[in-house]
């Protein structure tokens, strides 16, 4: 043989191996997967069928040993010993289709049939079985034993749209493959030999047969013994395909959006918790539906790791008649007062309140805007945490004044509220009524990051890390990398804000909750949008943070949809699930003591007749010094307000008191029987007409106000209020210089001024005088 011969034979040779090396895909199948949720252990909480209408899980890289044993004594005994190709079985093959004169056994190993499925089922003529021989060999140099039988489980016919082991156990016997029974086993085992025999009703004798001789077979190789034979062998075979779970379809709904359709999910959903939950929200749901609330959604985070437990979307109803396939837990809703305890621990973190400051309560006109307290009632002054767990709005708007809207603005674009995405002005400080839209998702996510927070300083000492504040996760594991800075708030600042929030009165339907109180110490929140619309409860615990919302997702308000009453007993009965545990430690390290006066809260004078103690963020030593109480002079019985003009400075009687601004204590004395207005002065004091005695509590200065049109077509009337510190005093009421009247005891007039520019003066039989200019806007 000459030497170009050999060349040639040595290319050829080189271009064989190259062509068998590369003859093999390096992706055996492209067909699309559907999405398969799983719950934390692994449980099937739902799936969605695959693109091309088949119910095909995506692949597994394990197989059941039950499986295992069965499908190999089944299809290819000789799996583990042959090569991809198996010389007994091709000799038997060929001996049987001679004597039969026709082709009875093909003689393919599973590796032979993983070809055939990866090449669609090509027709089975010599040359295409010359063609997966090849290619057999080839499989199984590069992939292991089990990884062949992996692909075979996962890719395998199953019947009619049922693709794949995973899908067939769970579309015919409702549990994973790990679940199945012996006789379920088999049965799988044999369909991919011959997928047509699923046909209920028809074929089922055949199909019995082809079980239960490889259930025999097992027997005889001693993997199972006659016992387990025998009944095995009395289990039904399986009949038309079962539903598959929809145990978390929001959820489903959310990954997919995410870009994970067609894959395996691996949540951090609680099964038994998920199920749970979903029971709550429907028997509560029910008590809502007859006042036509038709939309109710919650979700359970781990506070430690901010895992999802669970995720209720909506309520499961048949079909789609009330947007119950609107995944709520996502939706941009009006955040209502749920964003409160955000502008409390701001504040609380500056020192500009302390937990106890008195904040007035009184109307109040911004710039045209005037807030209302939800009860439509004002109580001259109230501790700022009163105002927090009362949810007060005129103090909180107030206070969000006072920290500056574009301050507040700027610390939920900080926390990652990703609804809040236009600029100040567009909100307003409506911002802290439900003037912006939060999602229950990023909402709860936020109050669990706050816990976090907390619990880590605490476990740390005294050190902040950035990961704590993050959203919520939904996958068993993820890692995040937050953005957002590691010190939000303060943990001293977290800390006093969820001792108020605790304070919260409970839901009438949670009777005896005094007793639920001490046994399971909660921080929680409710929130109500304008026209009940939107229902919200929050709730922490150093484990668990909990959010629920209800209402309608088309927007439609009901009377009575409040927080309280729609969303507060859920959230309750939520947390009566859940495992409870002890309360956040206090955090030392940021936390100091101070003395407060106990009427206003504020930082203690000398002037303060009772002094407290309390724990406040170390910046609470700047906050403001009592404003209220002040040393006055009395005569010997105290009738009177004396000064040393009008008696003798021997004889008086000094004493501290606590004296409210007129307007502040024309509403606060209505609540607080205990007030005592200050002493009238004496006749012949020269101070007596000192200091402020009255002020307007309507309208404020440079106010704007519309009047508008009666019924019957008349102008309609400003009603005027001033307070008085004396209301047994006569006033007298002029606009523009021109006496309208006088009033004595309830301090207030009701008049029609002209549209335009005005000036309101008011005086008293002393001569104190008051003024306020005032725009009347015509219509």
């Amino acid at each position: 043989m000459n030497k170009r011969v050999k060349w040639l034979i040595a290319v050829l040779l080189v271009a064989v191996l190259v062509s068998f090396w590369f003859a093999l895909p390096r992706q055996l199948f492209h067909s699309p997967t559907s999405t398969v949720l799983e719950s934390d252990d692994g449980r099937l909480l739902g799936a969605r069928i695959a693109a091309d209408g088949q119910w095909r899980f995506p692949p597994s890289d394990s197989l059941p040993e039950k499986y295992r044993q069965a499908v190999i004594a089944f299809e290819d005994k000789r799996f583990y010993s042959h090569p991809g190709v198996d010389p007994l079985a091709v000799a038997r093959a060929i001996r049987q289709n001679f004597a039969r004169r026709e082709v009875v056994s093909g003689a393919s190993t599973i590796t032979m049939q993983l070809i055939r499925l990866s090449r669609k089922n090509k027709p089975r003529t010599l040359w295409q079985k010359l063609i997966e021989t090849v290619l057999a060999f080839r499989a199984e140099l590069r992939y292991s034993k089990s990884e062949i039988l992996a692909l075979y489980a996962s890719h395998a016919p199953f019947g009619g749209n049922v693709v794949g082991l995973n899908a067939a156990a769970w579309r015919y016997f409702g549990v994973s493959p790990y679940q199945l029974s012996w006789g379920q086993t088999a049965a799988l085992a044999v369909l991919p030999n011959a997928p047509g025999l699923i046909i209920p009703g028809r074929n089922d004798q055949a199909f019995k047969n082809k079980r239960d001789q490889l259930l025999k077979r097992l027997m005889e190789r001693e993997v199972i013994d006659s016992l387990t034979c025998e009944l095995a062998c009395e289990e039904p075979l399986p009949s038309a395909p079962l539903a598959l779970p929809e145990k978390a379809p929001h959820l489903m709904n959310h990954a997919i959006a995410d870009g994970m359709g067609g894959q395996h999910i691996a949540s951090s959903i609680d099964y038994l918790l998920q199920q749970k939950a979903a029971t709550v929200v429907k028997r509560h749901h029910q008590r809502l539906e007859a006042n036509k609330i038709h939309n109710m959604a919650a979700i359970i985070m781990e506070v430690r790791t901010g895992k999802v437990l669970a995720y209720i979307g909506n309520v499961d109803d048949q079909g789609n008649r009330h947007n119950n396939r609107v995944d709520v837990v996502m939706a941009p809703r009006s955040s209502g007062s749920t964003f409160k305890p955000f502008l409390y621990a701001a504040m609380l973190e500056e020192g500009r309140i302390l937990p106890k400051t008195l904040v007035a309560d009184v109307p109040v006109n911004i710039d045209g805007y005037s807030p209302k307290n939800f009860s439509g009632n004002y109580d001259g002054a109230v501790h700022a945490d009163e105002v927090l767990y009362r949810s007060l709005n005129v103090p909180m708007v107030r206070m969000l004044k006072e920290y500056g809207l574009p301050r507040f603005h700027h610390l939920l674009k900080e926390m990652r509220l990703s609804t809040i995405n236009r600029p100040p002005n567009h909100y307003g400080l409506s911002l802290i009524l439900g003037g912006a839209e939060t999602t229950l998702w990023e909402l709860t996510g936020a109050y669990a990051s706050m816990a976090r927070i907390l619990n880590h300083f605490n476990k740390s000492q005294g050190q902040y890390r950035k990961g704590n504040f993050h959203v919520p996760v939904y996958l068993r594991s993820t890692e995040l990398e937050s953005t957002v800075p590691a010190k939000v708030f303060s943990a001293a600042a977290i800390y006093n804000t969820f001792e108020s929030l605790t304070e919260l009165t409970r839901p009438i339907q949670e009777s005896g909750w005094k007793q639920f109180s001490s046994s399971r110490k909660l921080a929680w929140k409710t929130g109500t949008s304008f026209g009940f619309r939107d229902a919200w409860a929050v709730g922490v615990t150093p484990q668990y943070a909990v959010g629920v919302w209800a209402g309608n997702a088309d927007g439609e308000g009901r009377p009575g949809l409040t927080g309280v009453s729609a969303a507060a007993p859920v959230l309750m009965d939520l947390f009566r699930q859940l495992p409870s545990g002890p309360w956040f430690e206090k955090p030392w390290d940021e936390l100091i003591e101070v003395a407060v006066c106990s009427e206003s809260g504020h930082l203690a004078t000398k002037d303060c007749n009772r002094v407290d103690t309390v724990l406040v963020p170390e910046k609470g030593i700047r906050s403001r010094a009592c404003p209220y109480h002040r040393t006055i002079h009395l005569d010997e019985e105290k009738k009177f307000r004396v000064d040393a003009s009008c008696y003798p400075v021997e004889k008086m009687q000094h004493e501290s008191w606590f004296v409210l601004p007129p307007v502040m204590e024309w509403y606060y004395k209505r609540s607080h029987p205990e007030y005592k207005i200050l002493p009238q002065w004496r006749n012949n004091c020269s101070s007596q007409g000192n200091g402020r005695v009255m002020q307007l509590v309507y309208p404020e200065k440079l106010s704007e106000i519309y009047i508008p049109t009666e019924l019957d077509g008349s102008r309609g009337e400003v009603v005027f209020r001033v307070a008085h510190r004396q209301p047994q005093s006569t006033l007298f009421w002029y606009i523009d210089e021109v006496y309208y009247g006088q009033t004595k005891k309830e301090h207030q007039i009701a008049l029609r001024p002209a549209p335009g520019n005005h000036k309101l003066t008011v005086t008293d039989e002393k001569g104190n005088s008051i003024s306020s200019r005032f725009v009347i806007v015509e219509e």
